[in-house]
């Protein structure tokens, strides 16, 4: 059995994290919901985060889980937002993402 929230992994007749006071989990169940990055594809790239923020609303909206990658270092002196911010979606989703963006951007250039 393995925790959750923390990942710790507990001896058998334990049911309960003592520190985050959540059911423990099979550690197949646990291994079942682990994001992976080769299951995550981009479909979507833009250096403002707030256009990202909104392709994300979209999607969700649309029940497709998505994700904000954004690279920007505020330790680097320049002009500008010079980051990309990637828009990830699972594999399996990233067809209907895709349609759902290329529809937007196609509304957006009417």
């Amino acid at each position: 059995m393995i925790c959750p929230n923390c990942e710790y992994e507990f001896i058998e007749g334990i049911t309960e994290c003592p520190d985050c006071n959540i059911d423990l989990i099979s550690l197949d169940d646990f291994e079942g919901n682990v994001v992976h990055h080769k299951d995550w594809v981009v479909v979507f790239t833009t250096s403002d985060i707030i256009e990202a923020e909104m392709m994300k609303s979209n999607l969700e909206g649309a029940d497709i889980e998505a994700l904000i990658l954004s690279q920007k270092d505020r330790s680097l002196p320049g002009v500008g937002d010079l980051s990309i911010i990637k828009l990830l979606v699972k594999k399996i989703e990233s067809n209907d993402a895709i349609l759902i963006i290329n529809d937007i951007n196609q509304t957006n250039r009417e």
